[in-house]
């Protein structure tokens, strides 16, 4: 059996963030440290997390009054920040800038007295903090079906997009927008995150060169779901799995290669150990082919650089 193993894959700049303040915020306030949904949607990640005393919660009012809390990369609504500070909470936002950025689009375009359509997965984290920035002037759209049922006629309309969603997934909706609303407005870069879309283009230049694909990644996370939809969509199976664990013989019968990448909140551990698996198993080879580099890095939430010491500082610019 021969191995592929994509590049790039796993932690993104936004996630490798997120992590390292909460490491730092550990390191800062001990625990128990309050997080303000999963910090990533990765059960690895969460667990290992939980084992260090830190506490996700749903709500606010699981957060003693005063004491540290983290937003997640996800971001979070304007009301969750009014009720952090009405509780006299200590906020350290590690939300990704490129959520921060779907934010402020939403924020102009509020202000413009837009319609803002906003193509996202509804209960999603990210998507409802989204909302909560124009709740009133909001619309959110799953599908073409969705486009087409949406009953208005506004002078100013713009749409938005979750960070995470499969490109070719959000530009049917995009188009099947434009073609309903002619007039429809849109930020001047698109709002799918680097990382999504690197990790969605590596599966598609790679994906026919094997029989298989294995995602690692978390069920809620919804950007390691499109990987291993893109690879079934071009006729290639594609398993979604946390770790090694759920990995199904029977998923290799007549398998020669197979091809391994992680959503942007898997760690690489969870994909070594799969690669280790599939050698022991199967006796496997593996290569590692890259389709494109990845540079791109984020710094840690001004609040929580402001409390580091300057030689901490170092270690992350």
């Amino acid at each position: 059996m021969k191995i592929i193993l994509a590049n790039p894959r796993g932690f993104c700049a936004g996630v490798n963030m997120a992590i390292e303040s909460l490491e730092r915020s550990l390191d800062l306030f001990g625990a128990p440290l309050y997080v303000y949904h999963e910090i990533v949607h990765n059960k690895h990640v969460v667990e290992r997390f939980k084992n260090r005393g830190v506490v996700f919660v749903e709500t606010l009012d699981e957060v003693p009054e005063g004491s540290p809390v983290l937003y997640s990369a996800h971001g979070v609504s304007p009301q969750i920040r009014q009720e952090s500070k009405a509780r006299n909470l200590k906020a350290i936002d590690a939300t990704c800038p490129l959520v921060t950025k779907v934010h402020l689009e939403a924020v102009k375009y509020a202000k413009l007295g837009y319609t803002i359509v906003l193509i996202g997965h509804e209960g999603h984290d990210e998507v409802i903090g989204t909302m909560g920035e124009a709740p009133e002037q909001m619309i959110l759209v799953e599908s073409v079906e969705d486009v087409e049922a949406l009953d208005i006629n506004p002078e100013k309309i713009a749409y938005l997009t979750q960070t995470t969603l499969s490109v070719d997934d959000a530009n049917v909706i995009i188009d099947a927008l434009r073609k309903k609303f002619p007039q429809i407005a849109n930020p001047p870069k698109d709002d799918i995150c680097y990382a999504t879309q690197n990790r969605q283009d590596a599966v598609r230049k790679l994906a026919s060169k094997a029989d298989l694909v294995l995602v690692l990644g978390s069920q809620n996370s919804s950007n390691s779901l499109r990987l291993a939809e893109i690879s079934t969509t071009m006729g290639v199976p594609g398993h979604l799995i946390d770790g090694a664990a759920e990995i199904k013989d029977e998923w290799f019968e007549g398998v020669e290669t197979v091809l391994i990448t992680a959503g942007a909140s898997a760690p690489e551990d969870v994909v070594q150990e799969c690669i280790s698996y599939l050698q022991d198993r199967y006796g496997a080879s593996m290569t590692e082919e890259t389709i494109r580099e990845e540079d791109v890095t984020f710094p840690l939430p001004k609040t929580l650089r402001q409390l580091l010491p300057e030689s901490a500082l170092k270690v992350v610019r």
